[in-house]
């Protein structure tokens, strides 16, 4: 194998060594605390709606996927659904309005009080996501925000953030996921008898 080669994987697997370090020294109480409010949430009959953009789009699917069919054991459904999803609503919105009210424009129809809206945003600064939270906010919802960047925009208007801070996407997607997997098997737990 070329030592470039090498070197770059080796890197690149240090660096996330480095930020699951971080996860369990600093994040195990955020994600224990997004899993309660979830679960609080579902319980009340509650619905948890996800949005991001890209790769956080597909985050945001996963984790509909997993709470709707199920993660690792058997349960009753529960109420989620990836805002990014209906290509007829999106292209709508985005050519009628503006693409910055995708995701709002959704929120405002559907979202009520005591659901959740979870938003994605490495940056902590997409256009589209800050208005869905903002739309969110008014409608009573609870925010919880996933990020990269710590002190984001979306950070300071979020109820509850989950930051995986680095300067590769890549690598807080990485971090997110085992997260957000967690989440879904403690709130799946929660559920376990139902």
């Amino acid at each position: 194998m070329d030592e470039n080669i090498r070197k770059q994987i080796t890197e690149t697997i240090e660096k996330h060594k480095k930020m699951l370090a971080d996860f369990q020294e600093s994040g195990i109480e955020t994600v224990a605390g997004i899993a309660e409010t979830i679960t609080t949430a579902l319980e009340q009959n509650g619905t948890v709606y996800l949005c991001g953009n890209g790769g956080s789009a597909a985050d945001a699917q996963h984790i509909a996927g997993e709470l709707v069919g199920r993660f690792s054991r058997e349960r009753k459904a529960l109420a989620a659904v990836a805002l990014s999803t209906d290509t007829s609503i999106i292209t709508s919105i985005a050519n009628d309005y503006a693409y910055e009210n995708v995701f709002a424009r959704q929120v405002e129809a559907l979202v009520r009080e005591g659901d959740i809206l979870w938003a994605f945003s490495t940056s902590g600064t997409s256009a589209n996501i800050i208005a869905a939270v903002q739309s969110a906010k008014k409608k009573g919802a609870l925010v919880i925000a996933f990020t990269g960047t710590t002190d984001s925009k979306l950070e300071q208007i979020a109820d509850i953030c989950f930051c995986a801070d680095a300067e590769s996407t890549a690598r807080s997607q990485e971090i997110h996921q085992l997260a957000y997997h967690i989440i879904c098997d403690l709130v799946e737990q929660s559920f376990a008898n139902s």
